[in-house]
């Protein structure tokens, strides 16, 4: 199962939350693998991978390999690579993603993601996808080899448009490419409890119909902590509130999900 966090705008978490729900999922027991397609590598520095280091083993040279005249590239299945935690890999981000873009656009290579993950998906039982806050060729490509969808958002005007937005691209880019796509929900990120205004704006969200996912998750240090010493969360410190309410998040959606594959057994 491949699990993408996507929202265009940004700044609403779509690092913290891939990595710590990747790292819950390798800790339960699952072989997680995290796909990076952010060229800004957010997930990759915080799983302590630095994108800088010169390596063909990168989401970068994966897609590169699409697009060579000649097949001198690994085979797909060693483009993963170990990170220090158990059953949890890595295909890490690169800066050489900017150049590509326009190559692989040019080529109409939007597909080749989706194909490289149904070879790996025999090796992995969860995959998560982060993302580019931007709906360019990676977060499309993202979105066209994903089954399942989180948006994240915090609470403020701007994401309420911003999301609204987005549902109607999502709409159509899920009619043109990938009618399996399912929106699990919007995931609630850095929520203020002690203030009026964010859950005014929640009810808005559900108020037009959108799956809005409980617990929220609240504001915390704690993250910029974690963020700093290259450590999930949940990890870095397990008894915390906001790695606590991580921990019911994925159990909800690891529930969730397999009551939708008993639906369709």
């Amino acid at each position: 199962m491949r699990r993408i966090i996507f929202n265009q705008k940004g700044g609403v978490g779509k690092s913290s939350i891939t990595v710590n729900l990747a790292a819950l999922s390798a800790e339960s027991g699952k072989k997680t693998l995290l796909i990076d397609l952010d060229i800004q590598g957010n997930s990759s520095n915080y799983l302590g991978v630095d994108i800088n280091e010169k390596s063909d083993r990168t989401v970068a040279g994966l897609l590169d390999r699409t697009i060579s005249w000649f097949s001198t590239s690994a085979p797909i299945k060693q483009f993963p690579q170990p990170t220090v935690y158990e059953n949890l890999d890595i295909i890490s981000s690169s800066p050489h993603l900017a150049t590509l873009e326009v190559e692989l656009e040019r080529r109409y290579k939007i597909y080749k993601l989706r194909d490289a993950l149904d070879e790996l998906e025999r090796e992995y039982d969860r995959i998560y996808i982060d993302t580019p806050p931007n709906l360019n060729f990676y977060s499309k490509a993202g979105l066209i080899a994903a089954h399942r969808l989180l948006i994240p958002f915090d609470c403020d005007s701007f994401s309420h448009q911003a999301l609204l937005t987005l549902i109607d691209n999502l709409a159509e880019l899920r009619d043109d490419h990938n009618r399996k796509l399912i929106l699990e929900g919007i995931v609630v990120n850095m929520f203020n409890a002690q203030a009026k205004f964010p859950t005014q704006i929640i009810q808005k969200v559900r108020d037009i119909g959108l799956p809005v996912l409980e617990p929220f998750l609240p504001q915390s240090i704690k993250m910029k902590e974690s963020h700093y010493n290259q450590c999930p969360l949940v990890h870095f410190a397990p008894q915390h509130k906001l790695s606590q309410s991580f921990a019911t998040l994925y159990k909800r959606l690891e529930m969730q999900a397999e009551e939708r594959n008993l639906e369709y057994r």
